[in-house]
């Protein structure tokens, strides 16, 4: 049996950046990161907020976990340990990814159709958009759930519901068998 994919975003979904800096979601910690391009000494770390329950809750959604963020590799690395996930594959970006899109898509989506390879998948960011969930809808042969999360906010009980339902509610078909 074939779990879908569940590819995530980490600025938005997992770290509420556009939070107020002095109103930290409840439940978040946070953590001060030198990923690439934050090395030099002189750049101040960067600020990112990260609830330890996201982990467990992830895991506990019947998918197979995909990063999908700039982040690619470092997510593993800076981003999974603080919120107890294993080594996740990630969808690694071209060198010119930032210039695809078009039509009003965002940059990554064609990226995660190719990724998908016909299975189906949710995806959970905070800049997908109708034009996206058309792109999709016109590319990919299976079942697709374009989750927007708003970076002020993060991922809450809701959506993990919401991500639970999608995942167990998808019908079996040819390609693509029930989770």
């Amino acid at each position: 049996m074939v779990q879908p994919l569940l590819f995530i975003d980490v600025d938005g979904p997992l770290n509420p950046y556009a939070a107020q800096p002095e109103r930290r979601p409840a439940g978040y910690r946070t953590h001060r990161m030198r990923p690439t391009g934050w090395e030099q000494p002189w750049v101040k770390p960067l600020r990112v907020w990260l609830d330890p329950a996201h982990g467990p809750a992830l895991l506990a959604l019947p998918y197979e976990l995909v990063w999908c963020t700039t982040w690619q590799d470092e997510a593993n690395e800076w981003i999974g340990p603080h919120l107890g996930l294993p080594r996740l594959p990630y969808v690694a970006w071209p060198e010119d990814a930032l210039r695809l899109g078009g039509e009003g898509r965002f940059w990554k989506t064609e990226h995660v159709v190719r990724w998908a390879a016909g299975r189906p998948f949710a995806w959970v960011d905070d800049e997908v958009t109708d034009a996206d969930r058309r792109y999709v809808a016109a590319r990919h042969p299976a079942p697709a759930l374009l989750y927007h999360v708003s970076p002020r906010i993060g991922l809450v009980d809701a959506d993990f519901a919401c991500l639970d339902d999608w995942a167990t509610g998808i019908p079996a078909g040819p390609g693509h068998p029930a989770p």
